[in-house]
């Protein structure tokens, strides 16, 4: 017998689980999708009526909203309430990594994932399909099984309840989701009941062909999601090292890229030199593979995936380098123009941004500097700086020859640009 999908609950309310059970609102119009999260500042800004504030910035993601909040799609605190009438469930929360304990600087943290488990197994009734959305470390599900299993036991009679644990990784680039979630490459599901693999698949098949839903064992899955992202760095990374060289030699790196792109065996894409990669997965994603190495006695393993991390930290210093260089040896109280501080176009994401890193170099050597990003607020800047932004006025700006070591939000790209020394694109 298979089972009917009515209803879906997703925890989380960030960058995957808010544009991701938008669009499964928008394609599943006969299900009822409650996206729910502790954070109430979080929920009141997804439910905001001006769609300009939404917590989130997507390309396609405020017609979504415009189109389905209230209708099939809902945002709450009430986690309690949702997934007990949910067949569905979805954890979709952050999974940062540790910061202390075992695995410190590489391993995932899971006590998220383990918290949003225990609510589920609390409050579900009947049977319902618990499906791992964050990026997860392999065996997680194992883990995320043991704690359902034993409230399972727990109950008798009536009260009984049981779980199936899928894996369903996103692969969402930040700037493109919407796209992504509506044309993907691949939907992955991992698990060992067939019948809840099938469920799950029957949510996607509204709008995905069916050769593009791919399942797996549980473990599988997992694993091919950090992967895919560390795949991905390690791209960046290596046109990166080359654009190093074609610097000393001479060579043009975006010749060279060219070249290297019309292999159809290697591609074009990830291929542009840049800052470095940023954004909540590539870093953290490649040191779980590296915790993950270590774990299981690969250190050779874990060594050369660790040096696509250290290549990019190193790249982001040479260019900090380079620009004191390039401005006569210092920067103090010189104007420094940045365009750009996310992590990469159309999103207002500044995790793990390579200007972080390079802007709080610059500062420390005394530059002021003028940012400018459209998507980004200045309050985020300042708690990613750890340093509080300066008004200016025309009179103040007369006097930045004498300070030195700020920074500044300009909301106007002009009056970033006006009178720089130097302009650094992100």
């Amino acid at each position: 017998m298979s089972i009917q999908i009515k209803n879906i609950c997703c925890i989380g309310a960030g960058y995957v689980g808010g544009p991701t059970m938008s669009v499964i609102a928008d394609k599943c119009p006969a299900l009822t999708v409650n996206v729910v999260d502790i954070n109430e500042d979080r929920i009141n800004s997804w439910n905001n009526e001006d769609l300009e504030n939404l917590p989130i910035f997507e390309p396609g993601l405020s017609a979504i909203i415009k189109k389905c909040r209230g209708r099939n799609l809902f945002f709450s605190t009430k986690i309690e309430e949702n997934v007990a009438c949910a067949d569905i469930v979805f954890i979709s929360v952050n999974t940062p990594t540790k910061k202390k304990g075992l695995g410190a600087g590489q391993a995932s943290d899971l006590k998220w994932v383990e918290a949003c488990a225990r609510q589920v197994a609390k409050f579900a009734k009947n049977h319902t399909i618990v499906v791992e959305k964050s990026t997860l470390p392999v065996k997680t599900a194992e883990v995320i099984k043991k704690i359902l299993e034993s409230s399972h036991t727990l109950l008798k009679g009536d009260q009984k309840k049981s779980f199936d644990v899928l894996s369903n990784p996103e692969f969402l680039a930040e700037g493109t989701a919407i796209r992504d979630l509506e044309e993907p490459d691949r939907v992955l599901i991992g698990g060992d009941n067939e019948e809840a693999i099938l469920a799950l698949s029957s949510i996607y098949r509204e709008w995905v062909p069916e050769e593009k839903i791919l399942h797996t064992n549980v473990w599988s899955s997992e694993l091919a999601k950090i992967t895919s992202n560390a795949f991905l760095a390690q791209r960046i990374s290596s046109i990166n090292s080359i654009a190093a060289l074609c610097e000393s030699t001479g060579a043009n790196i975006s010749e060279v890229a060219r070249a290297i792109g019309s292999d159809k065996r290697i591609g074009s894409k990830f291929l542009d030199a840049g800052p470095g990669f940023g954004g909540s997965c590539f870093k953290k994603d490649i040191l779980n593979l590296v915790y993950l190495s270590s774990f299981f006695g690969l250190p050779e393993v874990a060594n050369y995936w660790e040096s696509v991390v250290k290549l990019n930290n190193w790249h982001q210093n040479r260019i900090s380098k380079l620009i004191v260089q390039k401005l006569f040896g210092t920067i103090t109280a010189k104007k420094i123009c940045i365009l750009g501080f996310a992590f990469k176009a159309n999103t207002n994401d500044t995790r793990e941004s390579s200007a972080i890193k390079i802007c709080r170099d610059l500062i420390e050597e005394g530059a002021n500097l003028f940012i400018h990003d459209p998507k980004v607020k200045p309050r985020q800047i300042e708690s990613d700086l750890s340093k509080k932004n300066l008004n200016i006025d025309d009179e103040f700006e007369g006097q930045l020859n004498y300070r030195e070591g700020n920074w500044f939000y300009s909301y106007n790209i002009y009056e970033a640009v006006k009178g720089a020394d130097a302009i650094v694109v992100f």
